[in-house]
């Protein structure tokens, strides 16, 4: 298999710009990071949006949240810049206590119908009871709160009219990818582009600089996908459920 090149029947929709939904900092990084980078080397444009800043992560009592989410967003954007993403949208909502409010559809409308993408990458909202530390609550409400943005918020005039105000008129996107889900349908080759996700997730010093295995448990991970996908011997994957939504 040629790497990048996506395990998938049928083929996904063709996208020239896509748009990252996550909950926290680094979640994009976990799940899809070398993904994310064979899109933007096959010149695909790739947008994050950030519900939170993540100011509930970690055990240090002696930091600020405040100064905790400042890091944070340091460390995803130096992130993002490892895989060639350079735009990044932090909406800011609470860590720890997000749900899938209309409020939180509004504001991820509001940023599907400003970057118009072509598909969307988000959290799966269905709780994964083998991978329990996957499906954090958050995580599931970004994967709803996405969802439901994309249909029906995002493509019908009559949600949400004050983006309409605001000029931003109504966007559908055809095609949904979600992370962590409970029955991948794709499974894109990330061989290539494996260090650049360790490398990535190592941006995220605060989170991961813990832990002197990390590019040996991605790796077990990402052979676990290949095998799953049906890829050769030795290759590296990253698994997602691909929902039409077009």
């Amino acid at each position: 298999m040629v790497a990048g090149r996506v395990t998938l029947m049928p083929e996904p929709v063709p996208a020239d710009r896509v748009l990252v939904v996550t909950a926290h900092p680094d979640d994009v990084d976990f799940g899809a990071a070398g993904t994310v980078a064979s899109w933007t080397d096959q010149g695909i444009e790739v947008v994050y949006c950030i519900i939170t800043d993540g100011e509930a992560g970690g055990s240090d009592r002696t930091v600020s949240r405040a100064d905790v989410a400042a890091l944070r967003r340091e460390e995803q954007t130096a992130a993002a810049k490892v895989l060639g993403v350079t735009e990044i949208h932090f909406l800011g909502h609470s860590d720890g206590r997000l749900q899938p409010t209309l409020e939180l559809r509004r504001d991820i409308s509001r940023i599907i119908r400003l970057v118009r993408p072509g598909r969307v990458l988000t959290q799966s909202p269905e709780r994964n009871f083998q991978r329990i530390y996957a499906s954090h609550p958050d995580h599931l409400a970004a994967g709803e709160a996405a969802l439901c943005a994309v249909y029906p918020d995002a493509r019908n005039p009559f949600s949400f009219p004050e983006l309409l105000d605001e000029g931003l008129e109504p966007w559908a996107v055809p095609e949904v990818w979600m992370m962590v889900g409970n029955a991948h349908t794709a499974w894109v080759d990330i061989t290539d582009t494996f260090d650049r996700k360790v490398d990535a997730l190592r941006a995220h010093t605060s989170q991961t600089s813990h832990m002197e295995n990390l590019a040996e448990f991605l790796r077990g991970w990402a052979v676990a996908q290949a095998q799953a996908g049906g890829l050769a011997n030795g290759r590296l994957a990253e698994g997602f459920q691909v929902i039409q939504t077009g």
